[in-house]
């Protein structure tokens, strides 16, 4: 019997800390890393603009920056929200049958520029009255994704087995953060798409 004692005890020590496996470390690292670089990307690109290179467009029918900026904090808010509800609900793995997208071809997709996708109205920048300056936006935005890299480096909440339905389709948890820093990467190239325009104000 005593020889059974140790095999029991690591048995029962397996058993225990095998109830929720989470996220791997090397998915963890990835997301906040993501976070971290495309945070820094938006920052740096919009570091020392003018109230005027703010409000710039460079056409009726184009956003501003400070558009851009209203709008990446709607979507980003929203996309969050999602995310809580999802992992908060009971988790539904055999959903995962009907994610159709890797992660890599998710962030590939929203990142190019070239697939053009008409944004939902309650995400249109004038829908930001919280956030009606530029500066506040960016205030905004450096919180909400200061929150949510916060909450990466510290969760063990197995993202995977709880899917959601988006307007992209079903998506795991971990794929919606992943959504959140490609979206805000996306707009950041589109600021510097205005930024380049040949009639952005010099200050």
């Amino acid at each position: 019997m005593k020889k059974l004692t140790p095999f029991l005890a690591v048995l029962l020590l397996v058993s225990f800390t095998a109830v929720n496996p989470g996220i791997t470390k090397k998915e963890k690292k990835y997301a906040v890393d993501f976070l971290e670089e495309t945070r820094a990307d938006l920052q740096n690109t919009v570091a020392g603009l003018s109230e005027d290179q703010f409000n710039f467009k460079p056409a009726e029918d184009r956003w501003s920056i400070k558009e851009c900026i209203q709008h990446i904090v709607l979507t980003e808010t929203a996309l969050w929200q999602l995310t809580e509800a999802t992992l908060k609900a009971a988790p539904n793995p055999d959903k995962r049958s009907e994610i159709k997208m890797t992660d890599d071809v998710l962030i590939k997709n929203m990142e190019n520029r070239t697939n053009k996708v008409k944004t939902a109205e309650q995400f249109y920048p004038e829908k930001a009255a919280s956030v009606p300056t530029a500066l506040s936006a960016l205030s905004a935005f450096n919180e909400q994704r200061g929150k949510l890299i916060k909450y990466m480096k510290k969760t063990d909440d197995d993202m995977r087995s709880h899917v959601a339905q988006t307007p992209l389709g079903h998506l795991d948890s971990y794929q919606l953060i992943l959504f959140i820093a490609a979206h805000s990467n996306r707009h950041t190239q589109q600021i510097a798409e205005v930024k380049a325009d040949p009639n952005f104000p010099k200050q």
